[in-house]
């Protein structure tokens, strides 16, 4: 349980109690705020405040902030989709809706539970206890081709092919609206979104170049079917990318519309490429996964008002 000492200063006056917790507490983002407040962590005067308290200056804030908890990826014999595997990697065709490592609120039934029981727990060590084996992530309700690596050798090599941007990997998504041109490119930087702490936006503080080029596949009415290439790759890249030029994902209630299709529990998204340079044998590699069940159904259905 960590303990903290607040002394509201002058220009924090007025100031909502999270708000102020966040700007001294750098470690502490506005979602935990809340949450302390909401739980009886935040007291002034020995009584528990609510989040939109407006504090005074010189105000003592009393905030306990119990410690994390702790998850351990134990192996678990759960079914996975291994595309290819060798002595020193596996390419994975995961599922929409399985998490990729352990987290707050998915301790277990990821895909690193499932590779942990399938490699008899050789994966490299480099991503820690929660993340081993794991060179790059795919949301949860992505679907589509990822890297394992089984050693640290391999990890490492991999880690630099996508510092160098030398990756190839290619997404299909359904967006909202007609994207007019038939390709274009997305060159803005991402960053946290300083107000949604769990969020990425487009901003220009403490940013990562990222680009993101895109192609239409087909149109449809209120819809288009793009392919997506990407240079970088970013947290939530294509997600955030879409939605700033106005063409959310399909189904992405945290960065378009809060308006939930059944059909898709989630964003339509899938990594459907993904091409490397094998860190050991040096041979060149790239591998294809067709579009999901979801992914066709839902296209079979806007089918019949394409434009």
């Amino acid at each position: 349980m960590e303990k903290i000492q607040l002394i509201v200063p002058p220009e924090g006056e007025g100031k909502r109690v999270d708000v102020l917790i966040t700007d001294a507490l750098p470690h502490v983002s506005r979602s935990l705020a809340q949450r302390l407040c909401e739980e009886g962590g935040v007291l002034a005067g020995g009584k528990a405040i609510a989040k939109n308290h407006r504090v005074k200056a010189g105000e003592r804030l009393d905030i306990s902030i119990s410690d994390p908890v702790k998850y351990n990826a134990l192996p678990q014999k759960i079914d996975v989709d291994i595309v290819f595997e060798d002595d020193h990697l596996l390419v994975v065709n995961k599922p929409k809706g399985m998490v990729v490592h352990p987290a707050a609120g998915n301790p277990d039934g990821t895909l690193v539970n499932a590779l942990m029981h399938h490699c008899e727990g050789r994966l490299s060590g480099i991503g820690g206890v929660l993340r081993p084996g794991i060179v790059h992530r795919i949301d949860k309700d992505t679907s589509g081709l990822l890297i394992v690596a089984k050693d640290d050798r391999t990890h490492q090599g991999l880690s630099k092919q996508i510092a160098a941007h030398s990756f190839s990997r290619v997404y299909q998504a359904v967006v909202y609206g007609t994207v007019k041109a038939d390709e274009g490119r997305v060159e803005a930087p991402i960053g946290r979104n300083p107000i949604h702490r769990k969020q990425m936006c487009v901003t220009d503080k403490n940013a990562k170049s990222a680009v993101t080029n895109y192609k239409v596949v087909r149109r449809y009415e209120g819809f288009t079917h793009l392919e997506l290439r990407l240079e970088t790759g970013r947290t939530h890249q294509i997600r955030v990318h879409m939605a700033y030029i106005g063409h959310p994902v399909a189904g992405d209630c945290v960065y378009g519309p809060k308006k939930v299709i059944k059909e898709l529990a989630g964003q339509c998204l899938h990594a459907g490429e993904i091409g490397f340079v094998h860190p050991i044998s040096g041979d060149n590699l790239s591998f294809t996964s067709p579009l999901p069940e979801y992914f066709q159904s839902f296209l079979a259905k806007l089918g019949r008002r394409e434009l």
